[in-house]
């Protein structure tokens, strides 16, 4: 009776060759289907796709005729930094080397940051000796005495509660506060019509960013956890604003907040809107510059979704007046690497 139920080798070696053939045949299915799928991935290539450069917003030329400057001599003064401090540079390689990016995506955000918004610091020693003095500060995040890490409990944020990715939370919350506070009167409190950003995150100075990547403290909060598990370091907490402040005005750990936004930008634009971005340093300094990178992919893929149901080509996505300036002299800037 066992003897029947015992396999004879050649059996086995059927059986062997049947599993053989199934798993490779498993295989090839799960490459084809992860080729397909990359395949629909639209890469965009380097370059600008418009001729001309975008209009300059009046804002970015009011702060530089105010220093008596001009956007030729600010690019000027942040190439010169970067091309004069070797070890800034391997440090950015080092940034963009964890999370993955080509470097030259840190030195474009870095330029259109210091060429449109900021003056450049003549001495990276001064970012230093900033961000060290900030943890002397008595600094929170709050408006009108009530700090943000109360004002998030309150029932309305009740569908961002399960969220754990510090990403998503944030970008949640925001969006509670564009739809229910936002130039609102709630609980006999009217609330600023104003940025979620500028309202609680900026105790210093209304709209200001800072350091030498020009983060502000939202954005930094978004990408904790991203820059936590690539470089094991502690996350943010949102109770000590002094901290926040310190790492973004520290070069050190300020260029790993650069990156990880960067990366966040790339795959945003990648998982939702179906383009490879990763090759067009103009691009991700745009979306740098403008923020709400999830949500203006969405809007992207929406926008294509109603155009290929139409009949019409797709829209590529475009580079904004800074992204512009960095894809004109990307050459320029890879010396710099």
């Amino acid at each position: 009776m066992f003897d029947l139920l015992r396999p004879s080798g050649r059996w086995v070696l059927q059986l062997s060759c049947y599993f053989v053939v199934g798993f490779l045949a498993f295989a090839i299915l799960a490459t084809n289907v992860s080729n397909a799928a990359m395949a629909n991935i639209i890469q965009v290539p380097a370059g600008n796709r418009n001729i001309k450069q975008p209009p300059i917003p009046y804002g970015a030329i009011s702060r530089t005729k105010k220093t008596k400057g001009s956007f030729e001599s600010k690019f000027g003064k942040i190439f010169n930094l970067l091309s004069k401090n070797r070890k800034l540079i391997r440090k950015i390689k080092k940034s963009a080397s964890t999370f993955n990016i080509d470097p030259i995506h840190i030195i474009g955000a870095l330029i259109g940051e210091h060429t449109y918004n900021v003056d450049a610091l003549d001495r990276m020693q001064t970012y230093y000796v900033k961000a060290m003095a900030y943890l002397g500060s008595d600094l929170t995040f709050k408006h009108a005495g009530e700090k943000v890490t109360v004002f998030v409990t309150r029932p309305q944020f009740g569908k961002c509660f399960a969220i754990t990715d510090s990403y998503d939370l944030w970008a949640c919350r925001e969006r509670v506060w564009n739809t229910s506070f936002r130039g609102k009167t709630v609980d006999g409190t009217s609330w600023p019509n104003n940025r979620f950003g500028r309202v609680f995150f900026q105790p210093l100075y209304a709209g200001q960013t800072f350091g030498l990547g020009q983060l502000n403290p939202l954005t930094a909060l978004r990408v904790t956890d991203i820059v936590s598990r690539k470089t094991r370091s502690r996350k943010l907490n949102p109770n000590k604003a002094p901290q926040i402040y310190k790492e973004i005005m520290n070069p050190d750990s300020t260029l790993n907040y650069m990156a990880a936004v960067i990366r966040a930008s790339i795959d945003a634009y990648q998982d939702i809107a179906g383009f490879d971005i990763s090759n067009n340093p103009g691009l991700t300094a745009t979306l740098y510059n403008l923020g709400d990178v999830r949500h203006r992919a969405v809007m992207l893929a929406a926008k294509n979704k109603i155009r290929r149901s139409k009949g019409k080509k797709i829209s590529f996505p475009k580079e904004n007046y800074y992204g512009w300036l960095v894809n004109e002299r990307e050459t320029e800037l890879r010396n710099l690497l």
